[in-house]
């Protein structure tokens, strides 16, 4: 029998691959694609998306090398507070904790006007309401019923990405949509690139933003059935799968679309007919694109405040488990479901969803202060396992201790640090050429709110820097919090 704070390992490697792969493939491809070629141009907008996808792959295998090694649930906030500094463990779980929960809110809310599509009649709350007790249901459950949910809409998604592949190359040669236009959008105006190189940094932004979810896959070790095979396995794959699918999508949309299309501009989840991907459908011929891709995208919000549930349910059960929060969120019940935290998480969801019927200034600086969280995360990843490496080298470890390897150490999670730190100070630049605190203040909200965490804790509790030859690299301690039941 397990005890109280004790999860299930119930997630199969096709469970990890598919959470990770589904965590990327959502709205920012599905509709923000666009606005990437418009602001850089074809050329820019690839330029930045295959950047964007290497750094990606060095903080994946980061995350994968310490993950195999030492795999718990609070994942890269745990592996921060123990190979680098308890105050940043602190501040890094609380803040990815926060904006799973705030996004939760997000995703509940761009469901329901995704559904207006179809019921423009229906009070949004309705909606947003439903989704929130289903997906509550669905991590209440079992963690094979999230991991089962999660693998068939993030499998919808695959496939229609597949699709959209398929009749976009159909439709650039002229099978399909009459004109070929092979690749003429790549040469018209100003294209390929648009903008220079401040243009391909702005869409390092953008592109930023739609990987967000890859380190799910780290949080997911805690409850798989076998990470020393299941994590590596599903880091290889998920990185091509990731990289082809953008690379290829904006291809596509760029060869099918020029960039000075203003169909391209400003697209959002609520007008799905200005979606790329419903474009190009439309531009092959297929008449009932819009509401097929109405589906996929509300699959799309679905899935992701799925994941963001799941996320921010497990950062909070596991900040209760080291004391970081309270202890009541470090227990499970008897299916191994964190239900304290889940309760807890739907609560703050609710309430940040309540928000944005009654208080909309509220709701506005609760999204704002969750904008960079992600980016922060990953930051908090690269310096974790730099440390960590660093520390088994001090510690005059064996490299083949490490059931997985990140290549390219120290460049890998230095160059990500490195990217991460510039996209965090390249979200707004003009606001602070311009002085414009207003614009600064609401953009970089996140980064002043993960200082204070950092600081309160540790002005509270005096923490160091921990020496190399001190960190902790024994594994029974945080194997012992995650036992098969």
């Amino acid at each position: 029998m397990a005890e109280k704070n004790n999860v299930k390992r119930a997630l199969k490697t096709r469970h990890l691959s598919m959470i990770a792969l589904g965590g990327s493939i959502g709205t920012g491809l599905f509709v923000a694609s666009g606005s990437a070629i418009s602001t850089a141009g074809p050329g820019g907008a690839l330029v930045a998306y295959i950047g964007i996808g290497l750094m990606v792959y060095f903080l994946m295998t980061s995350l994968g090398e310490m993950a195999t090694y030492l795999p718990v649930t609070g994942s890269f906030a745990t592996y921060s507070r123990r190979f680098v500094d308890p105050a940043l463990g602190f501040a890094m779980g609380w803040n990815y904790w926060f904006n799973w929960a705030i996004t939760l809110a997000v995703d509940i809310s761009t469901a329901a006007i995704v559904l207006r599509y179809w019921f423009p009649h229906v009070p949004s709350w309705v909606f947003s309401l439903g989704a929130l007790i289903i997906i509550f249901l669905i991590n209440a459950l079992s963690v094979a019923s999230f991991g089962e949910t999660e693998y068939w809409m993030s499998l919808i998604k695959v496939v229609t990405v597949l699709i959209f592949l398929v009749v976009g190359f159909l439709t650039i040669v002229g099978i399909m949509g009459g004109h070929a236009t092979y690749l003429e959008n790549f040469a018209y105006k100003k294209a390929p690139f648009v903008g220079g190189v401040p243009s391909i940094l702005t869409v390092f932004v953008v592109a930023g933003f739609s990987f967000q979810g890859t380190e799910l896959i780290g949080i997911t070790a805690g409850e798989s059935k076998d990470p020393a095979k299941s994590i590596p396995k599903a880091i290889k794959q998920v990185f091509w799968r990731i990289l082809l699918f953008y690379i290829l999508a904006i291809f596509v949309i760029a060869c099918l679309i020029p960039y000075t299309s203003p169909n391209l501009l400003g697209s959002d989840a609520s007008d799905i007919t200005i979606s790329p991907f419903t474009l190009v459908f439309k531009r092959a011929g297929l008449a009932s694109a819009a509401s097929v891709m109405n589906a996929v995208i509300l699959t799309s919000v679905v899935s992701a405040a799925n994941s963001g549930m799941y996320a921010s349910t497990r950062m909070l059960f596991a900040l209760g488990v080291s004391g970081d929060a309270p202890k009541i969120f470090g227990k499970v019940n008897g299916r191994g479901i964190p239900m304290p935290a889940l309760l807890g998480t739907t609560l703050v969801g609710l309430l940040t969803f309540l928000s944005s019927i009654f208080g909309e200034q509220i709701y506005s600086f609760l999204v704002s202060a969750s904008g960079l969280t992600g980016f922060i995360a990953w930051v908090g990843i690269a310096l974790a396992h730099y440390r960590f490496r660093r520390a088994f080298k001090a510690q005059g470890k064996d490299l083949s201790q490490l059931r997985y390897k990140a290549k390219w150490f120290p460049v890998g999670p230095l160059l990500a640090l490195i990217i991460c730190l510039l996209v965090i100070v390249g979200q707004d630049i003009k606001s602070f050429a311009n002085l414009d605190w207003q614009a600064i203040s609401v953009t970089y909200m996140s980064v002043p709110l993960f200082i204070i965490l950092y600081l309160y804790y540790k002005l509270r509790y005096k923490t160091k820097l921990i020496p190399l030859t001190e960190i902790d690299l024994t594994r029974h301690e945080l194997e012992h919090e995650q036992t098969d039941k």
